[in-house]
């Protein structure tokens, strides 16, 4: 039961009485429920009267009090009232939010969960490391990110494809494969000496080398460069791509597609040659010639005509090249190609998540989706900020067989996946993020997530102390389902009520702004709400959970612990976090 739903469709429904004759016209979509940013305000706000004065030609306080006086008669609401330029403030009886409750319950693993391709196909591209090492703490928040984002979308009911982009094509893999063929002669014996500058240095290429040496033997030393590059470029593509899936293993992340950058140069038409046509033929793409930079100009910049796309009719500050003076493609040539091939794939949602470096990419890439969809899609682009490593507040500097950063394993094997994966998301993708050893890993309520995991732990405590201290009692599904949750009355017993019928319009919030961080914050709440009442009944006996004196209040705050283990456990899942039985 989706209590904001429910208030959205009778207060649309009290609207179109108020509008009449004129009812079929109003955008009833505009119309939304929300919690009150102040919880003294009440249990549900309405913007309705501020959306629907207008097209009513009514003053918006003068549609809110009809609307309120309407709201007032309703055998499930308290009190409405009209607040501020003309918002309603809804306050539930308790009866009704009892019975959202019993509906909650009812609904087990499902509440909150919208049905399998109730909503649109969605692609969610994100990691896409350049495959030329380990992953680094860097990735990890994109990662993390980008796989909690699929999850909420699945959660919401749509259905999505998780895709990896390997960058395997371009000079950064052909310098990755003159650093493993360096490898290579020295699995072979040869004394290779300080690894040039501009090479990778890590220790983890000495594998690659080690698989070159008993594939070929000595036979790629006779080969000229232009021969042996390609045949060590793709086994060391290949593991390192090997490398960078059991490292997303370790957090519990799996793409159902891995795309390669470098199929899309190949074929006669290749992909990318096929998007230029395509975009050609809508005069998207022409021949021209840029003006220069204001200021100074680069060293190498050429006044020449070239292939360019025509981004600036699609909102984008400048158009752009697509090919190279010596002929190649240009990386956004590459990119558009790659997007071409996710529409003609289906996707008209595609989701990128990229680093805080690819913040010029945002414009360009969306002017390019337009184009090549007619505007039928869309892209988001969701750009996640850096993580700073911290042990006790000062800064972290690790280095192991990866050369100068710190591997995603390294984290991985020293606090774990849970504190990474839940801590990666309790800020907003945009801001920059501290990330403390330390600190995600002490058991306190300092720690969100050990603050959290515990909630959901002391859920299934509180069951098995009732198990102990009212052998005999039934506390299944069934019996809770039969629960007298009307013996639940208490403030804190209601505060937490009202916080777990929230978690709809959390998952519908959050997947709609794509901003899986509103999950990791609604959860700290409910922990909160949960932790708070459980210390009142330290104080007061007669709150606690467990009454052996009362099976009837008992079994009603056995049903209230029981649907916020099923939040907790629900929305843990969401974020890929674990939801434990026991703390150890």
């Amino acid at each position: 039961m989706n209590i904001f739903q429910d208030f959205t469709d009778r207060i649309r429904g009290i609207v179109q009485t108020v509008a009449a004759a004129d009812a079929a016209a109003l955008d009833l979509s505009r119309v939304l429920v929300e919690s009150p940013r102040d919880a003294s305000h009440g249990d549900l706000a309405s913007n309705a009267a501020m959306v629907l004065s207008k097209p009513l030609d009514l003053k918006p306080r003068d549609l809110a009090t009809r609307i309120a006086v309407a709201l007032a008669r309703d055998a499930d609401v308290e009190t409405a009232e009209v607040a501020g330029p003309g918002f309603v403030n809804i306050r539930l009886k308790p009866a009704y939010l009892q019975k959202a409750l019993a509906a909650l319950v009812a609904q087990g693993a499902a509440y909150g969960r919208s049905p399998a391709g109730a909503r649109p196909l969605v692609n969610v591209e994100y990691v896409s490391a350049n495959p030329t090492g380990p992953m680094h703490v860097g990735h990890c928040r994109g990662a993390v990110f980008g796989d909690a984002l699929a999850n909420l979308l699945e959660f919401s009911g749509h259905e999505v494809t998780r895709e990896y982009y390997i960058n395997d094509a371009g000079a950064q893999v052909d310098v990755l494969a003159r650093s493993a063929y360096l490898r290579y002669c020295e699995a072979l014996g040869e004394e290779i000496g300080p690894i040039p500058e501009g090479y990778y240095p890590g220790d983890y290429l000495k594998p690659v080398g080690e698989s070159l040496a008993r594939e070929h033997g000595d036979l790629l030393l006779a080969m000229p460069e232009d021969e042996w590059l390609p045949l060590v470029r793709d086994t060391a593509v290949r593991m390192m791509m090997a490398m960078i899936r059991e490292d997303l293993k370790a957090l519990a992340i799996e793409h159902e597609v891995f795309f390669s950058e470098r199929s899309l140069t190949l074929g006669d038409p290749s992909a990318v040659a096929t998007m230029i046509a395509a975009l050609r033929d809508k005069d998207y793409v022409y021949q021209g010639r840029l003006a220069p930079p204001k200021g100074q100009l680069p060293e190498d910049w050429e006044d020449r005509e070239q292939t360019l796309f025509r981004a600036t009719a699609f909102g984008d500050d400048v158009d752009r090249p697509l090919i190279k003076s010596d002929g190649s493609y240009t990386y956004f040539a590459s990119d558009i190609a790659y997007h071409y091939e996710k529409y003609r794939r289906g996707f008209r949602a595609m989701i990128d998540v990229l680093g805080a470096d690819h913040g010029g990419y945002v414009r360009r890439m969306q002017a390019a989706v337009k184009a090549i969809s007619d505007g039928t899609a869309e892209l988001d682009v969701k750009i996640v900020q850096l993580v700073r490593l911290l042990r006790g507040g000062e800064p972290v500097k690790m280095s192991k067989r990866a050369g100068e950063f710190v591997t995603l394993r390294d984290v991985v094997d020293e606090v774990g996946s849970d504190p990474i994966r839940f801590m990666m998301v309790f800020r907003k993708n945009d801001a920059p993020l501290d990330f403390d050893f330390q600190k995600v890993t002490e058991q306190s309520r300092d720690n969100p997530v050990f603050y959290v995991q515990y909630a959901h732990a002391r859920c299934c405590s509180i069951f098995r102390q009732a198990e102990t201290e009212m052998q005999g009692l039934e506390t299944g599904p069934e019996a809770l389902a039969r629960a007298l949750l009307d013996r639940l009355g208490d403030s804190g017993e209601m505060a937490l009520i009202r916080r777990l019928l929230e978690y709809p319009r959390i998952i519908e919030a959050a997947a709609a702004a794509h901003e899986p961080h509103r999950v990791a914050f609604y959860l700290h709440d409910v922990a909160s709400e949960l932790h708070a009442h459980w210390n009142r009944g330290k104080e007061l006996p007669q709150l606690r959970f467990i009454n052996p004196a009362d099976s009837d209040s008992t079994l009603a705050r056995l049903a209230l612990v029981h649907a916020t283990k099923l939040v907790l456990s629900s929305g843990l899942a969401i974020l890929g976090v674990s939801a434990p039985e026991e703390m150890r």
